[in-house]
């Protein structure tokens, strides 16, 4: 009701401004806000979700605003991408609007204020909610080197973690989508493994490993990026990241910008990455959908088809923090 209210002066601003007047205010004022948690529990990766509800990366890059997004009902909140090192991400405007289409462009290009930055946020408080961290490689680092990147953010969030998402499907960072090859996936999947390995040992903490799949895969590369998944043991799939095609959003006048397209133009192909997936992992390795969800009934196909967990983003702006309460109590 509340956000039926606010709405319409949110959209009326930047959508960058408006993104980050919402989250202030929402941590600002966390204490006075009743929590809103359906609890369905669910066991996913080794972890207890105490729904399967959750925040998608990239609302949240700094992890500034966990006070108040935990207010809000998710099972689970995953925050970043974070780089090793703060970097601003592309100039601005870097957001944009398709509202007849219940869509977003955005190119931020994974503007954070860096790993250490974020770990300052999170510390040792506790908190009711599952949480994620996704790292990335800075713009700085050259692709075939990207290796040492994750390893150095994957060590650093090992221990503040509850998993970690490996993010190689942003299109918003030149070259990114390389690591997806055949070659270049199993070198990182390599390093980051023998890395967990020690950790593992190191500390007596097991962290599961999620990587984040772009949308725009050739159907021939699935079963190919299924089964390094299985060689390398990872924990949990996310599909899927925003889209470079403009399928659904044609005629736009804001469609030819550049950048991943979020939202209900997503969803025909999150849909069918999730099948496409499901169909080579099976119950092997849990499937996260994500990608325009963005009602009760939505959330319910996403289930049906295989996901063991589910994610809001582009939905939870135009839907307000209502779906999150809609979607659990459905399920």
């Amino acid at each position: 009701m509340l956000y039926s209210l606010v709405k319409p002066i949110l959209f009326s601003l930047d959508p960058e401004l408006a993104h980050d007047i919402s989250l202030g205010m929402l941590q600002q004022f966390h204490r006075v806000l009743p929590g809103r948690r359906v609890d369905k529990p669910t066991r996913v990766m080794g972890l207890d979700f105490p729904n399967p509800v959750g925040l998608a990366a990239g609302l949240d890059k700094n992890g500034e605003y966990l006070d108040g997004l935990g207010k809000l009902g998710f099972g689970f909140i995953e925050i970043g991408s974070v780089t090793p090192l703060a970097q601003p991400g592309n100039p601005q405007p870097r957001i944009f609007r398709l509202s007849r289409q219940q869509s977003l462009i955005n190119r931020m290009g994974f503007n954070n204020n860096g790993v250490d930055f974020l770990l300052d946020q999170v510390g040792d408080k506790a908190r009711n909610f599952i949480l994620g961290i996704n790292i990335g490689k800075n713009l700085s680092t050259p692709v075939d080197q990207a290796l040492s990147d994750y390893c150095l953010g994957y060590e650093k969030v090992y221990a503040s973690a509850d998993y970690i998402t490996i993010n190689i499907s942003s299109p918003n960072t030149p070259g990114l989508r390389e690591l997806q090859n055949e070659e270049a996936l199993e070198t990182l999947l390599s390093g980051i493994s023998e890395l967990r390995a020690r950790l593992e040992d190191r500390l007596q903490l097991y962290r599961p490993l999620a990587i984040k799949l772009s949308p725009d895969l050739e159907q021939q590369a699935i079963p190919v990026i299924a089964e390094l998944l299985r060689k390398y043991s990872v924990d949990g799939l996310i599909a899927t990241n925003t889209t470079v095609t403009r399928d659904g959003v044609q005629g736009h006048r804001q469609a030819d910008e550049s950048g991943g397209l979020s939202g209900a133009a997503l969803r025909d192909k999150s849909r069918q990455l999730l099948i496409d997936f499901h169909r080579e992992l099976g119950e092997d390795i849990p499937i996260i959908s994500v990608g325009g969800i963005d009602s009760t009934e939505e959330a319910k196909l996403r289930f049906e088809l295989g996901a063991k967990l589910i994610q809001l983003y582009t939905g939870l702006i135009y839907r307000g923090p209502g779906l999150i309460r809609q979607i659990a109590q459905s399920l």
